[in-house]
């Protein structure tokens, strides 16, 4: 059960900041980013927003389950969206492209924790067939 509140709760303040940080970049950023930085800023926010549902969909598979593969999907998903979506917030902001290295990380975390999830089904399916 403590899995699943974790997850519940870093779902949830993930899809909060998520909501904040695009409404931040369609009207405090608009007037300062050219058209190419804000569709980064925009791929962020949908990939964090996108994920912050997959790990309250997590959280919420956790409350029945304690299943090791549940756990691997939420930190999977909790590494990839600082990782793939922090670092095209900055580049978005201008840092130096440099920081773009480190994007792909991230989405092997997202990749990671979609497998773990498709194995906890997988997994699940074949428990419930016998």
């Amino acid at each position: 059960m403590r899995a699943a509140r974790c997850a519940l709760l870093i779902g949830s303040v993930a899809g909060a900041t998520a909501v904040a940080l695009g409404a931040f970049g369609a009207h405090a950023l608009r007037a300062s980013l050219d058209e190419r930085a804000l569709a980064i800023w925009r791929t962020a926010v949908d990939y964090q927003f996108w994920h912050a549902l997959a790990v309250l969909l997590v959280g919420v598979l956790a409350r029945d389950s304690e299943a090791r593969s549940l756990r691997v999907a939420v930190t999977a998903f909790a590494i990839g969206m600082p990782l793939f979506c922090g670092s095209l917030y900055a580049l978005a902001l201008g840092v130096p492209g440099a920081v773009g290295a480190i994007t792909p990380v991230g989405g092997v975390a997202f990749i990671a924790g979609w497998l773990a999830l498709a194995w906890y089904a997988w997994r699940s399916a074949a428990e419930r067939t016998g």
